[in-house]
């Protein structure tokens, strides 16, 4: 299969980056340094060294000597802030900024949530698709995102993946786009009204073409794509053993829901005779190349054989509480040793898109039902980087160290929602969350000191008002 490259080419050059004098650095690198008064260098989109100022400066001298970095050089002076590696989404569903706190769903659980949406979702256009996108994406970046998956399960009216994988490209987020699909409707006993669903056959062939189109599994890669049926409640066995053997032979990863709430639990069980977990393993959908969202409900023999299997989750602590789903079992999680990045899912189930508040979200979840030591911010901050890293399957994000991407946020906390604070890095969760002074995705600026850099904020605004206009009028 041929590699399309998503990354930028040489003639694309980079203007070397040194970020020096930063409070606090984050490294997460494997004996998870933080380092006072100190930087990074970032040359062609990738880290250089990280250190104090004055290894920096050796560094630079170095790469002046060999002619790696000639008379171009920003600086960015990073007192009075906290530089982490960029935070990392592991589960989305950008189309839904369109339909938040729609007046029917704001009290419903799940199921119920999703049969008074998928009417509203029917009637998107693909420009709607794109705008919101957009939306999401500047909302993600804003809060430190640098890497966003991101699951399209419905495609009416023309609609395709290409459309948001362009989005993404434009504004610059590293972003794995899963080719979802919904293929069992009301009269085959599934959830979704038969007008959303698409034909089997169809769907594995798009599957196929998307990945052809677009998908890099290069280090350092802008786009990959993933194959991602719904949910159990949306498409059949069939599809889930097929898509699983697609993937593998195209190099790709697998990504759905699983065991969402009691009644996800109960439909599986009812329908197929299985625990969620049982029905996963039994369509091959357990593995290190599959990540399954939000788990809330996966049992305890379920936890052993996504450790055994090696099997990744996206804990959405926000959705979750939003629909009233449970409190996910994360301390357990954590023990068994499993993958666990965090995802902030849809737009209209969060309803915003806000990576760091995630974060603060799953500590303090955590610690309702397990206990004030449940979750630390610490290991929430790795559940937002390098987790979220090893979920997608990815070793070059998700860490500062020299040889990965140069993707970092940096978070002002000079600010009086940081005042008093003795420990600044879990301050980032313990106070208020604020959005990130500097997100930098390899290499390039994208949020400059607070303003995003690759699109206008305010025609984003009015095409996402418009967008709304015409969905409430039907």
């Amino acid at each position: 299969m041929p590699v399309r490259s998503s990354r930028m080419d040489a003639s694309d050059s980079l203007t070397p980056l040194l970020i020096h004098h930063a409070d606090v650095l984050v490294t997460i690198d494997p004996v998870r340094r933080e380092l006072r008064d100190a930087g990074l260098l970032s040359i062609d989109g990738r880290i250089e060294a990280v250190g104090s100022d004055a290894e920096l400066e050796v560094a630079l001298a170095a790469a002046r000597a060999s002619g790696r970095i000639g008379t171009r050089l920003r600086r960015i002076d990073a007192r009075g802030c906290v530089v982490m590696p960029g935070l990392i989404n592991t589960h989305h569903h950008m189309y839904q900024s369109l339909t938040r706190a729609v007046p029917a769903a704001q009290d419903a659980d799940l199921f119920g949530w999703l049969k008074t949406l998928y009417p509203i979702w029917a009637r998107y256009t693909p420009e709607m698709f794109v705008t919101a996108a957009e939306v999401s994406i500047a909302e993600l970046l804003r809060s430190g995102c640098t890497t966003s998956s991101d699951h399209q399960y419905l495609f009416p009216n023309g609609a395709r993946l290409d459309d948001t994988i362009e989005a993404a490209r434009r504004l610059g987020i590293r972003f794995h786009a899963c080719r979802g699909a919904m293929s069992v409707g009301e009269s085959a006993g599934g959830l979704p009204p038969d007008s959303v669903v698409e034909d089997e056959d169809a769907i594995l062939a798009d599957c196929e073409r998307v990945v052809d189109r677009w998908h890099d599994a290069s280090p350092g890669a802008m786009t990959r794509v993933a194959l991602a049926p719904c949910s159990p409640f949306s498409v059949s066995p069939r599809l889930m053993r097929e898509t699983a053997t697609l993937a593998r032979r195209l190099g790709v990863r697998l990504h759905t829901h699983l065991a969402e709430n009691d009644d996800d639990v109960a439909y599986s069980r009812e329908r197929f005779g299985m625990t969620p977990a049982e029905y996963a393993e039994s369509v091959g959908w357990l593995g290190d190349d599959v990540w399954h969202a939000h788990c809330v409900k996966l049992d305890a023999p379920g936890v052993a054989r996504f450790s055994a299997t090696r099997t990744g989750i996206s804990h959405c602590p926000c959705s979750n509480m939003r629909l009233a789903s449970g409190i996910a079992p994360t301390p357990a999680w954590r023990a068994a040793g499993l993958r666990v990045g965090l995802g902030v899912d849809g737009s209209a189930s969060n309803d915003g898109a806000d990576l760091l508040g995630e974060a603060r979200q799953a500590m303090l979840l955590a610690r309702v039902s397990y206990g004030p030591a449940a979750l630390r911010a610490r290991d929430a901050l790795e559940m937002a980087t390098l987790g979220g890293a090893a979920v997608l399957g990815r070793d070059d994000i998700g860490a500062l160290e020299p040889g990965r991407s140069a993707d970092l946020a940096v978070f002002d906390i000079s600010g009086l929602e940081h005042a008093g604070m003795h420990d600044p890095v879990a301050g980032l969760l313990f106070a208020t969350p604020v959005r990130a002074r500097f997100t930098i995705v390899g290499g390039r600026v994208l949020v400059d000191e607070g303003r995003l850099a690759s699109v206008d904020v305010r025609d984003l605004a009015r095409r996402q008002k418009a967008a709304v206009a015409l969905l409430a009028a039907g």
